[in-house]
């Protein structure tokens, strides 16, 4: 009765393994796609217009109207974070100046474990000029495989709908010139 017991569990165990989504495994893999991952849609119009999005409810990253989606998991403890973030500010205004690329890169940010006033106070303190979303209960921190944070993630967004993890990496970048260049290279923009 107990070697039957421990091999049924074995076998559990070992079903469970093979049936765990590759996302939920680990960090987010490069030629992967995301989770389906849905995100409270932005309040303000300006948030909305940026992204692309005119409805209400919920979005998916796949819905922003762009070609390469920049997510930034973030939390406003993370003392990473918060040294990153003129850094990452200066990569969306050089986004932002350049005609060939301002509707082409959007970006976004996830405070994990962040209520919407935590979100709000981060935005504020470091004047972060993209849409941030709050993710207080985790959910889609545990979708993306718990990294920590700071964790950046570039998605290629194709035009039949579908979409693709290029970049995926824990911490810091050198500068938002190199990183720019990185993910332009990485997505096949040029």
């Amino acid at each position: 009765m107990i070697k039957r017991s421990i091999v049924c569990t074995v076998a559990m165990m070992i079903a469970i393994a093979f049936c765990t989504p590759a996302w939920a495994a680990g960090e987010p893999a490069v030629g992967g796609q995301l989770p389906d991952m849905k995100i409270a849609m932005p309040g303000s119009f300006s948030e909305k217009s940026y992204l692309g999005l005119f409805s209400f409810g919920s979005f998916r990253i796949p819905q922003i109207k762009a070609k390469v989606v920049i997510v930034e998991i973030f939390s406003m403890y993370c003392p990473y974070c918060q040294n990153e973030a003129p850094k990452v500010n200066q990569l969306y205004m050089k986004i932002k100046q350049n005609p060939a690329l301002k509707d082409k890169i959007k970006m976004i940010g996830i405070g994990v474990g962040n209520s919407l006033y935590e979100v709000g106070l981060f935005r504020t303190r470091y004047s972060v000029p993209f849409p941030l979303f709050a993710d207080g209960d985790y959910v889609i921190h545990k979708q993306v495989g718990e990294v920590r944070t700071p964790y950046f993630i570039g998605i290629k967004l194709n035009p039949d709908g579908s979409h693709q993890i290029f970049y995926s990496k824990l911490g810091a970048f050198e500068s938002a010139d190199q990183f720019l260049a990185t993910v332009i290279k990485l997505s096949g923009l040029q």
